[in-house]
């Protein structure tokens, strides 16, 4: 009989076990979906945008889209056209700047402070819509139908701000109840307040007080004297 031992058979080491991956979890929140009337603000505050910077015609519904995060499919869910959208954006400006007419014009106070309130609300809107006062009063499209739409926006606003310019005692004096007259006063006023929001933006370390302060000398002083019953005449 053999006295070697037998050779005993390798160990074999166990296989470790492959935990399963874990799918890495986002810490981001989920993505909300907008409602429909909110994407429709969102396209409109930034078709906003793009017409200011850019002007009606080079600016494209593909742009707006690309911009808002949505396809152009979506922008034409809630607007017929770029006409359609650009139409709207004037209307809903115009609209707001109206009801801020309505609010600081009206009421019993006298005019030294119900019109200096006014204009400072006037200008506390441009402040606070760059985009929008600059698609009102800057953006002069070549496009026929585009201007003409413009120009059907604006008289619309004029004609519903004008019984407010027109309760001012005073006011016959100066325009001496002559429209053409009358036309020329609004204008001096819309030109000296549109002016002034145009430069102010190329200056806008000029505080607000000091712009309403300007358009008040501009305007105020000449309309105080007129209530005191002067009239310049050549």
């Amino acid at each position: 009989m053999s006295s070697e031992r037998p050779t005993p058979a390798p160990r074999r080491r166990p296989t470790p076990t492959t935990a399963p991956r874990r799918r890495a979890t986002s810490t981001a929140p989920p993505r909300r979906r907008l409602t429909a009337p909110a994407r429709r603000e969102l396209i409109e505050q930034v078709a906003s945008e793009l017409f200011a910077e850019r002007g009606y015609g080079a600016t494209s519904i593909d742009e707006i889209a690309r911009r808002a995060g949505v396809t152009a499919p979506v922008v034409y869910d809630h607007f017929a056209s770029k006409q359609d959208l650009h139409r709207r954006l004037l209307e809903r400006h115009y609209a707001d700047l109206r009801e801020l007419w309505r609010e600081q014009l009206g009421g019993e106070d006298p005019p030294a402070q119900r019109i200096p309130r006014a204009i400072d609300a006037w200008f506390a809107y441009v402040e606070a819509h760059p985009y929008a006062w600059r698609m009102l009063f800057r953006d002069t499209t070549g496009e026929p139908e585009v201007r003409k739409v413009h120009e059907e926006v604006i008289a619309k606003s004029r004609a519903a701000v004008m019984p407010l310019f027109l309760r001012e005692r005073g006011i016959e004096d100066v325009a001496d109840h002559d429209a053409d007259a009358l036309d020329m006063a609004w204008e001096v006023m819309r030109a000296v307040l549109q002016g002034l929001a145009l430069w102010w933006y190329e200056h806008r370390h000029v505080p607000r007080a000091q712009v309403v302060a300007t358009a008040m000398n501009a305007l105020w002083i000449g309309f105080e004297r007129v209530l005191a019953g002067e009239i310049w005449q050549p």
